[in-house]
């Protein structure tokens, strides 16, 4: 029979078993029943096992060991983590995203790892085997940010001694240039956009900057027109629903059911505190804005009892909020009818930023406009200045001024 040397209380213990094998037990913690917590390790040398005591000890002491009995898979903990933790505190949105990347990419593509065995390795093959089976670098980077978090929160709980998505290289994006309208084009665009309902809707994009969010979820007591502003406190969420039918016999999608039902709000308020701004509005806009108020009154007569009387500035024929998609789509026609180049709704952004600073509106102005948050301004307007022919000419007309003078005389 194996002999044990007697050691105090809570000390680890290192014997030599009757199965020829060296074991060692150490007391980490309390059960939740009361009775102590010994974890065991066994090795075929003494040496192997003081190593692992010594590394559990290490843990214990760090606050990194597993609980007892926990033995959760990637898989497992990514749907505690993203349905029971993070659907709680998340912005909607932002959980929104958790939830696809969990349950699209990382479930089915790497789930089956143990989470206390997970390498940086692991998560670097997945992201690759993504992009070999036709996902966006930008999809894999978004997945990768996800895990990061999820395996943050397993840390702080004591699940994993260290977050391997910290260590793991995330995919590189490449930022895409992103070229702003030209005068002549927002012009076309301003004049095929004056044929739509809503027209109003894309003066606001490219003369303002608002993002999509932004500009969907105006309402008229956001507006002052006699004293030309508008205030920006709320922003637009993409509509999530639920089959109406019973027991989903209509066979589609919840999106696509005849009696579906609206489970999501329609807008929140604006997150941050340069997102709720105040911005002016130039008179031409103004008029034009008045113009759109007085065929909203219209439409609403025509409308009668069917009319949602829920003060969105811009709407559907009913009155009921614009959906994201279809605003999308309406640009993306737009856009062909112009005989403008293809382009994202967000370059109508890209596009006024553009042009108020190469009007010279002082940066603190720019910056309250676009509503850039203060410690990541400077980077924002970089990445918005876009160098134009414009920008070019007048820079080299200032050095040649300086050097040649006026008359740019030899």
């Amino acid at each position: 029979m194996a002999k044990r040397s007697r050691e105090p209380n809570g000390a680890a213990s290192i014997y030599k078993g009757a199965d020829g094998r060296w074991h060692g037990r150490v007391t980490v913690g309390v059960r939740p029943d009361g009775t102590p917590d010994r974890r065991h390790v066994g090795r075929k040398t003494k040496a192997e096992v003081v190593k692992a005591v010594r590394e559990i000890e290490r843990k214990r002491d760090a606050g990194n060991l597993p609980k007892p009995g926990e033995s959760w898979t990637l898989r497992s903990w990514l749907e505690h983590w993203v349905y029971e933790i993070a659907k709680k505190y998340a912005a909607e949105n932002t959980y929104a995203g958790y939830e696809v990347d969990v349950r699209v990419h990382l479930v089915p593509g790497i789930g089956a790892h143990r989470l206390d065995r997970l390498e940086p390795e692991h998560l670097e093959a997945f992201y690759a085997r993504m992009q070999q089976e036709g996902s966006k670098a930008g999809t894999a980077h978004h997945v990768h940010r996800t895990v990061r978090v999820a395996l943050a929160e397993a840390r702080r709980r004591g699940h994993v001694s260290r977050n391997v998505a910290e260590i793991a290289r995330a995919p590189r994006i490449e930022e895409q240039e992103v070229e702003p309208y030209t005068i002549e084009e927002v012009q076309s665009l301003l004049l095929e956009a004056s044929k739509l309902r809503n027209s109003a809707r894309w003066v606001v994009a490219l003369a303002l900057g608002l993002r999509q969010g932004e500009a969907l979820a105006l309402q008229w007591d956001d507006m002052d027109l006699d004293a030309g502003y508008l205030r920006i406190r709320r922003n637009r969420l993409r509509p999530r629903y639920r089959h109406g039918c019973e027991n989903d016999s209509c066979g589609r999608k919840p999106g696509y059911c005849p009696q579906r039902k609206q489970i999501r709000r329609e807008h929140k308020s604006t997150k941050s505190r340069s997102g709720r701004r105040t911005v002016g509005l130039p008179d031409p806009l103004i008029k034009l804005l008045r113009k759109h108020k007085d065929e909203q009154d219209r439409e609403r007569a025509v409308a009668g009892a069917d009319w949602e009387d829920k003060g969105y500035v811009f709407t559907s024929p009913t009155g009921g909020p614009l959906s994201p998609n279809t605003d999308y789509h309406v640009w993306k026609r737009l856009l062909r009818d112009a005989g403008v180049r293809d382009g994202r709704l967000h370059d109508a952004r890209h596009t006024a930023a553009t042009v108020l600073l190469v009007l010279g509106v002082p940066d603190v102005i720019v910056d309250a406009i676009m509503g850039w948050e203060p410690g990541g301004a400077a980077r924002m307007r970089a990445r918005y200045m876009h160098v134009t022919g414009l920008m070019l000419r007048k820079v080299a007309d200032q050095v040649g001024e300086k050097l040649w003078g006026p008359s740019g005389v030899e």
